[in-house]
């Protein structure tokens, strides 16, 4: 290139720096893209013998899977039926999120979620989530559950913690009388619900939500019960509620009775619980 005064200057493109920077931007980007995507996978560990079946093309024979949402939820299984010595843990799950974080094993009570088989009829399942499961893994977590089971005659009970507070009604006495079930349900389900269904505008959310919808796509006979509190934290009233949702499963799932008393002390503070509603 040529100046007025005839020197002749080497050619520079600002355009082509620019493109460069842009594209390793981009490169940069990407790859803060995938460490994140890998970072906020969801990861199954299961026992040695689940592995081996799984590694062998063939899934785990379910005919009950008992998935429980929430604390109070997670905790009615404990105290009712895990508390037993007929069930050993099989698996778990691990992820990170923002309010969650990866633990190195099954045993933590900070494990994003545990699954039991019932030693007599391993064909029962029951998981206990108990840690927040992000919207972006909701698809994943589902996905890769579902995958390790069989879905021919599998029946799934859901056990989901709920505030009244987000509970919409005109109906203030229904929302006083709290703790309380509403129930939803695949199409394939063709048992009686044992509470009312959830009305609308209601919905459910978060793992709930992403359960029944994959359920209801594949044709998985599926019921969801929603417990209402107005209580925040671990309550032996709001567990006690879920009692009726596993009365058609007595016959695989016995609840301890005998026990629940001395299991809910290492569970319940009665001084430690408050309402989240104003009186």
């Amino acid at each position: 290139m040529a100046t007025f005064f005839g020197e002749v200057l080497s050619e520079f493109s600002r355009a082509v720096d620019d493109d460069e920077e842009d594209q390793e931007e981009n490169e940069e980007d990407e790859q803060i893209r995938r460490e994140l995507e890998e970072k906020r996978e969801v990861h199954l560990h299961w026992s040695s013998e689940v592995t081996e079946l799984l590694q062998s093309g063939n899934k785990l024979q379910c005919s009950d899977f008992i998935l429980a949402v929430g604390h109070n939820a997670a905790r009615f299984l404990s105290v009712y039926a895990l508390a037993s010595s007929n069930w050993e843990a099989v698996g778990h799950a691990s992820l990170w999120n923002e309010r969650s974080r990866a633990v190195t094993g099954p045993t933590s009570e900070e494990s994003a979620c545990v699954f039991h088989r019932h030693k007599e009829t391993p064909s029962v399942l029951i998981c206990q989530v108990i840690c927040y499961v992000a919207e972006d893994q909701l698809f994943q977590w589902t996905e890769k559950v579902f995958d390790c089971l069989q879905h021919r005659e599998l029946n799934v009970t859901v056990l989901s913690d709920g505030s009244v507070a987000d509970y919409k009604t005109a109906n203030y006495p229904c929302t006083s009388s709290a703790p309380f079930l509403r129930s939803l349900h695949t199409d394939a389900f063709r048992g009686q619900p044992v509470s009312p269904s959830l009305e609308q505008p209601n919905i459910i959310t978060g793992l709930p939500a992403a359960v029944l919808n994959h359920c209801q796509v594949h044709g998985i006979a599926t019921v969801v019960y929603q417990c209402y509190s107005d209580v925040i934290g671990p309550d032996s009233v709001s567990m006690e509620t879920y009692k009726p949702a596993l009365t058609k499963l007595r016959k695989s799932i016995q609840l301890d009775s005998s026990r629940s008393t001395d299991v809910l002390r290492k569970f319940v503070k009665t001084t430690d619980i408050q309402s989240n509603l104003y009186i």
